[in-house]
């Protein structure tokens, strides 16, 4: 059992949790091998809920949703008129009400938006305060568990997310290989259990653990890799979160558009960072080669194996084989969606 205490971040969005225990490197091996949990229970939680919930969240995001089945998860995105990613969805349904966890301090404008599309329909929109997020990685299922969230199978290698395809082709030509997986899922528990369910796995790791995982597997997070201008394509969600055959939706056409005319303007890539230096690059640094600024650092990281990580979203045309200058470090990419 974790036994040291926690530190937090200054500031961010995830300064609320717990960032580690004392042991970051350590903790990343408890989690990848299936014996720990982060404390996320500063997500947002939002319910939903009468017999057209289903088929009206279809009409609004990105995934097929309209059957989803009970006890069934799905990631989903809301875009905005021109195609770009206002929201990130990790959603469930138990067969009476659906759950959406989103990213911290975005809960009551999703809300707010939803309840606004509701018309005439029998849906009900409500934020859940008194539930929280946990990550786990535990084979067995927290005892105060309310809900599970399992991650598209393409980010634990387990196979593909039915997505369709169209005339540009399916969804797998974004990424051909995922440089790791993500172990894990997002389990929602009483807010007021939330430390029984944390006190009952052999260990606790912080969020600078499953952010160092996430980053190596280059698994998308939203205000991350993402930007105000972030299309789905750029950063690897069509297929994990967007569906290619469903019908229209907001930003439902640049999705087509892009697909099937064309390329992103960019592309998220993985650089591997010279390790000689104590320091990190920060989210929004510049990427350059030579000196011409290519892109921008999203998530830097120190992972227990692979040492100092980060994704960058890159100009769609920049050679894969040419060195980056990331903030004011060396390092060289590792192609994650396609050119």
């Amino acid at each position: 059992m974790t036994t040291m205490s926690a530190v937090f971040l200054p500031d961010g969005v995830d300064s609320p949790v717990p960032w580690h225990y004392g042991d970051p490197h350590r903790e990343q091996t408890w989690l990848r091998d299936g014996a720990s949990v982060v404390d996320l229970s500063h997500r947002d939680v939002v319910s939903i809920e009468g017999p057209d919930r289903l088929p009206w969240l279809h009409s609004l995001t990105t995934a097929h949703l309209a059957e989803l089945p009970a006890g069934g998860s799905a990631l989903s995105l809301i875009l905005d008129p021109h195609g770009h990613v206002e929201h990130e969805l990790r959603v469930t349904d138990d067969g009476e009400r659906t759950l959406i966890t989103v990213e911290p301090g975005s809960g009551e404008t999703l809300a707010r938006y939803l309840d606004q599309m509701r018309f005439m329909l029998r849906v009900s929109v409500q934020e859940e305060p008194g539930l929280a997020a946990v990550w786990s990685t535990l084979a067995e299922p927290l005892p105060q568990q309310v809900r599970r969230w399992e991650q598209p199978a393409e980010f634990t290698g387990v196979g593909t997310t039915p997505a369709g395809e169209d005339r540009g082709g399916s969804a797998q030509r974004y990424v051909p290989q995922r440089p790791a997986l993500l172990p894990g899922a997002e389990v929602l528990v009483p807010a007021d259990e939330l430390a029984a369910a944390l006190a009952f796995a052999p260990h606790r790791s912080g969020t600078w653990a499953l952010e160092a995982l996430r980053t190596a597997a280059a698994v998308p997070r939203l205000g991350f890799e993402t930007d105000h201008r972030t299309l789905p394509h750029e950063v690897g969600w069509i297929g994990p979160a967007v569906h290619l055959a469903k019908g229209c939706y907001r930003g439902q056409e640049t999705v087509a558009r892009v697909h099937n005319l064309g390329r992103p303007p960019r592309r998220l890539a993985l650089a591997h960072l010279d390790g000689s230096l104590e320091t990190l690059p920060t989210h929004g640094d510049p990427v350059s080669v030579g000196d011409k600024v290519v892109g921008w650092v999203a998530t830097p990281v120190r992972h227990h194996e692979l040492g100092p990580l980060a994704t960058v979203v890159l100009k769609r045309n920049v050679d894969p084989s040419a060195p980056l200058l990331i903030g004011d470090i060396a390092g060289g990419q590792e192609v994650v969606v396609a050119a």
